[in-house]
């Protein structure tokens, strides 16, 4: 009689996680992320409405919205590797730092030697590096993410100042500069536009279709569950820092390119602006649940808003204002869509 009941009591928990699982899908069903995603693209569109009445020569003329695109771009490669470290549960404070390292690193004269393949390895490497450095003391070192990527941002930060000696160094690199002026484009549209457009569709399908997005999921949504289902929850961690270096690097370069130079005050509150974009996308800032498409819709508002006031003349005060009530608005939103009826 001691083994039915023993198995009887191994299969209840099963059967009710099961249940829940049920209970929370149906509660939660795919529809709703369209209705997310409409909401935002509805946003948007009001946005641009209220950008072609205030200002109808400027913002809706072809110069300016190539410009607006160009400068989504550079924060919006940044805001895909963020989804993914948000999505498994942590947190990056280091990306505009790192950004700003990789961008003043690839830009010294001995770097500029080795033309733009020496530009953009370098780029890419200093930020691979530095997510190394995170995933390591993160994944292996059990240092809280919050601490970690905060320990990153200030030597970054320091590193940086410490190669430029607080001066701006420019690119002498015509390959390089060449690719951010007019004639580089393709149908209208800026090289780095399409550099971010790769990204964005590359982050998708690495989120939604394969066995590693599947993995930062659950990492993030129960990561001791991910582990006794034979996840190696500290390797995927690592990955995930590697990534969001990576997309650090492949900023940094783009904002040479943008910029023509590198600087140590590159990516001056990039991390907030990677974190917010996120959170209103749909990605929960406690883990388990992301979308790349979402953080995407998030970046794009966010310039589009600078863009706006910029043109109306407006205070960065009230912008700053207005980015804020966004973010705290996005917020409540997602706390009624996670407990649906029980608000």
């Amino acid at each position: 009689m001691t083994q039915p009941a023993t198995a009887a009591q191994k299969e209840a928990p099963t059967s009710a996680a099961k249940s829940a699982g049920d209970k929370e899908s149906s509660r939660r069903p795919g529809l709703r992320w369209d209705v997310r995603t409409l909401s935002l693209l509805g946003v948007l569109a009001v946005l641009v409405a209220v950008g072609g009445i205030t200002a109808p020569d400027e913002f809706l003329a072809t110069n300016n919205l190539q410009l607006v695109l160009t400068q989504a771009s550079v924060i919006g490669v940044v805001t895909v590797g963020m989804t993914f470290v948000i999505t498994s549960g942590g947190i990056d404070l280091s990306v505009g730092a790192i950004v700003a390292l990789a961008s003043v690193w690839a830009t010294t004269v001995a770097t500029q030697e080795f033309g733009f393949a020496g530009i953009l390895f370098t780029a890419v490497i200093v930020g691979v590096g530095c997510g190394l450095v995170n995933g390591v003391l993160i994944a292996y070192g059990r240092m809280v993410p919050f601490i970690a990527t905060l320990a990153m941002l200030a030597s970054a930060r320091g590193l940086a100042l410490q190669i430029t000696d607080g001066s701006t160094q420019i690119v002498t690199v015509e390959s390089v500069l060449d690719l951010g002026a007019r004639d580089a484009y393709i149908l209208g549209i800026p090289p780095l536009v399409l550099i971010f457009a790769a990204v964005t569709v590359i982050g998708w399908l690495l989120l939604n279709r394969t066995t590693f997005g599947r993995r930062t999921v659950a990492v993030g949504g129960n990561a001791e569950a991910a582990r006794l289902a034979g996840i190696d929850v500290r390797r995927q961690r690592l990955y995930l820092y590697l990534l969001s270096g990576l997309c650090c690097g492949i900023a940094a370069f783009m904002l040479i390119v943008l910029a023509g130079s590198g600087q140590n005050t590159n990516g001056n509150l990039y991390e907030l602006d990677a974190i917010a974009a996120a959170i209103i996308g749909g990605t929960l800032l406690s883990g388990g649940r992301g979308t790349v498409v979402g953080s995407v819709l998030g970046v794009l508002v966010f310039t589009t808003i600078t863009n706006i006031f910029a043109l109306n003349n407006l205070e960065t005060a009230v912008q700053q204002i207005a980015k804020g009530a966004i973010i705290v608005a996005a917020v409540l939103v997602q706390r009624r869509s996670l407990h649906g009826g029980d608000t």
